[in-house]
């Protein structure tokens, strides 16, 4: 990455997935942040921690990592988040335990100043699943400047998205992301054509240009798994096959492709870049094991290196 660092905010869940062979630290934002950081940004986690031991893990594990944790909240009422995480041939299933100290972040005023000064913000449904925090996400994105990237990576998880959080927050959004699985229920719980037809790229294609036409969104990204991902924007589209990996595990995966995506939109990099950069590092992510694994300096160089060539 070049230029100056861009102040980038991942804000709503920080949990620990308890999966079969241990827990990993994850939360949508929260890896959303660590890669934006690892990818040369001015990262922060703004979430919300219980003051017991999985939140004093959770901060343990974080120092070692590059994303800044000074907007994290303590919380003395309610425990840290955690999800019970099964994975069957390497597809993820959770069970998301409620409430946690994530469902009650505060609009301080540090977070309003957070909110002023960020180039972008990540944002999606699954924090909204309780009032409090839906009104504090929503006021975080009011507070932001005109200019500021807004990104709402939708990730469904059933029951905790509902037909008005989906709008309010398309309303607010710069770029949407969401993956093939997700478009049709998207357009059908928006009531919006394509909402029963299968995600094939042309029926994907038509979905995202129905949410452009209803939504001011400028950007809406899907992503395919294996098969790669489609970027359409206001003046056209572009479509990567995707990159042959040995998948570990598909958590995080999603949250690096927005990261990335995320970080070169920033810079004004074209679909064609903003796709090879999603894929890779999401890629990347995938054929670790956890949503925050360890990144060798060679590695990053051989990923920019792929993405440089793309751009160039």
């Amino acid at each position: 990455m070049s230029g100056e660092p861009k102040l980038v905010v991942g804000l709503g869940e920080l949990l620990w997935d308890l999966l079969p062979e241990g827990k990993q630290l994850g939360g949508a934002p929260a890896n959303f942040s660590v890669m934006s950081a690892r990818l040369g940004n001015r990262a922060v986690i703004a979430s919300r921690l219980g003051e017991d031991e999985l939140g004093r893990e959770a901060l343990a594990r974080l120092a070692a990592l590059p994303a800044e944790v000074g907007a994290i909240q303590p919380d003395a009422k309610h425990p840290t988040g955690s999800v019970s995480v099964t994975l069957t041939e390497g597809q993820a299933e959770y069970v998301i335990h409620e409430p946690v100290a994530w469902d009650f972040l505060e609009f301080t005023p540090e977070w309003k100043k957070l909110a002023a000064e960020a180039d972008a913000v990540c944002f999606g449904t699954l924090a909204q699943r309780q009032p409090v925090t839906r009104k504090t996400i929503h006021a975080f994105l009011a507070a932001t400047r005109r200019e500021c990237v807004r990104v709402f990576d939708v990730n469904l998880r059933k029951p905790f998205y509902t037909r008005g959080v989906m709008e309010d927050s398309l309303a607010k959004a710069t770029i949407l992301k969401l993956n093939d699985a997700e478009m049709p229920e998207v357009l059908r719980l928006l009531r919006l054509e394509g909402g029963e037809t299968a995600g094939t790229p042309s029926a994907l294609l038509h979905g995202a240009r129905a949410l452009m036409e209803e939504f001011p969104v400028q950007l809406v990204c899907v992503t395919m798994g294996g098969q790669g991902s489609l970027l359409v924007g206001r003046e056209g589209f572009d479509r990567h096959q995707g990159l042959p990996i040995h998948v570990a595990d598909t958590i995080g995966a999603g949250d690096a492709f927005t990261a990335a995506l995320t970080s070169y939109y920033l810079q004004g990099a074209p679909l064609a870049t903003l796709n090879e950069a999603g894929n890779r590092w999401g890629s990347w992510v995938a054929s670790q094991a956890g949503a925050m694994p360890e990144l060798p300096e060679e590695t990053r160089e051989s990923i920019e290196r792929a993405i440089a060539a793309v751009r160039a």
